[in-house]
């Protein structure tokens, strides 16, 4: 599927953006960005996710994405990231979104966000709101560590000051989806880091999702959150305790009974995706 290249200002980067396509739509109807996972880039979200984004764009969605930095085409060491440096890289690819030349009347715009992109996009918007219309979050990784012991979360910011790429969790591809192929597709997929992960990413995941709950009974966004019940990567009682505590009067929560970690690649895909797309166009 072609894409352009997109720079986010101010940020070590590679971009993409699809432009919307749909047949009967003189304008589209709205833009999408998208913030991948933890190991993954951009655009696996082409040809994995049932084809999300080629989706996106038939339904009238332009949709912009980057590879995160340490992740997929972007500079960095590979996966050794500071989640507090995404967040500011995702405000100001929405800040870039905002102020698009020439654009005399701007698209509404959502962010959605899968896994540790849901982390970073709910950090973003909490930080910020303007100029979203909506936040989509799938598998966020909104609550960390709630099982590990004090005193590992204590450790935590210690080793990754001094061993910030020091493997420190293995999070496995048994939990990604029910359906074999596509955690093969995943294993066989080169661009994808396959390792454990690192003590930075861990640590800043970790500080991060804890001190954003506090701000979260301000959040007034248009909300869908998606998660599966028997996700073993990011926890679904985050999700749910999210749901409870924002302030929306636009929020939405589906909890597929059995569903893994990314439910647009597990068996209920179908439904997942067409409840997401049906979710942007009663907003747009």
């Amino acid at each position: 599927m072609e894409h352009q290249e997109w720079k986010v200002p101010g940020a070590p980067v590679s971009g993409y953006v699809w432009k919307a396509q749909h047949p009967e739509a003189q304008h589209p109807r709205g833009a999408v960005l998208i913030s991948h996972g933890v190991g993954e880039y951009a655009q696996r979200y082409v040809e994995r996710y049932h084809a999300l984004i080629p989706t996106l764009v038939e339904a009238g969605f332009t949709v912009y994405a980057y590879d995160q930095r340490g992740h997929g085409h972007s500079e960095g060491r590979r996966a050794v990231v500071d989640l507090n440096v995404l967040v500011e890289d995702h405000l100001k690819a929405r800040e870039a979104l905002r102020g698009r030349p020439g654009d005399d009347s701007p698209l509404p715009l959502f962010a959605l966000g899968h896994s540790m992109g849901g982390l970073v996009t709910a950090a973003s918007a909490s930080r910020d709101p303007r100029g979203l219309s909506g936040v989509i979050l799938s598998s966020p990784a909104l609550l960390i560590g709630e099982k590990d012991p004090a005193w590992l979360k204590a450790l935590a910011p210690l080793l990754a000051k001094v061993f910030p790429a020091a493997p420190v969790r293995d999070l496995g591809t048994d939990g990604l989806s029910r359906l074999t192929e596509e955690v093969a597709a995943y294993e066989a997929d080169e661009l994808v880091y396959h390792g454990k992960v690192r003590a930075l990413t861990a640590a800043t995941m970790l500080g991060l999702s804890g001190k954003l709950w506090a701000g979260y009974v301000n959040w007034t966004l248009p909300t869908l959150i998606l998660h599966g019940t028997a996700d073993k990567i990011t926890d679904p009682a985050g999700s749910q305790r999210f749901f409870d505590t924002i302030a929306s009067p636009d929020k939405t929560l589906i909890l597929e009974e059995g569903g893994y970690h990314e439910l647009l690649n597990d068996e209920p895909r179908e439904e997942i995706r067409a409840a997401l797309v049906a979710w942007l166009l009663e907003r747009t």
